[in-house]
């Protein structure tokens, strides 16, 4: 951080730039935040990593009220419905890793589908999520639970549409594993 913590960083910026990062972060636009403090700091020699971790302590300050995107549904009800509303065949569910420096890791529920041929979010599973759709029944392996919860969810709705359930890497994260080509 060029040796300024991200609190000195803060305080370098505008009063404009700082309110208008407050409010990103309160509306849990979290790259909007960082495009903002990172814009007005890099004149000052703040890195894009600078601007994130910035943009991080600003999330812990503001806490509670920060009005957070809400967690994708893992119900199979729900899931089953956004299935339901896809455009062509589903011919598989797949789950696949992704990951930012906001989040960490995260898995990202898809349907696969034919006629036409296309990929589609059906969730988004953050650990906090997985966390709580899975409840005391989390599971000891695999370790993250974002996984644990993609799994039992992709798993079950795959078995409702009767189609394949792909997941490559589900004991570890990796957004470069296989993929599954129908």
């Amino acid at each position: 951080m060029a040796g300024r913590t991200a609190a000195e960083w803060w305080a370098l910026l505008p009063a404009g730039i700082r309110q208008e990062a407050d409010g990103y972060v309160l509306q849990d636009a979290v790259l909007r935040a960082v495009r903002v403090v990172f814009k007005a700091g890099r004149a000052r020699g703040m890195g894009l990593g600078d601007a994130q971790l910035v943009v991080g302590e600003r999330y812990d300050h503001q806490g509670d009220a920060i009005a957070r995107t809400p967690d994708s549904p893992l119900d199979l009800e729900s899931l089953s419905a956004y299935a339901a509303g896809l455009p062509g065949r589903i011919v598989a569910i797949e789950a696949v890793w992704d990951g930012d420096t906001v989040h960490d890791w995260f898995v990202i529920l898809l349907a696969l589908t034919t006629d036409p041929a296309g990929e589609h979010a059906l969730a988004t599973i953050h650990w906090g999520a997985a966390v709580r759709y899975l409840g005391e029944e989390r599971p000891a392996s695999p370790s993250h639970p974002a996984a644990a919860a993609a799994l039992r969810a992709g798993g079950a709705l795959a078995a409702r549409l009767s189609v394949p359930f792909h997941f490559a890497s589900p004991d570890e994260p990796d957004d470069e594993a296989p993929r599954l080509r129908p």
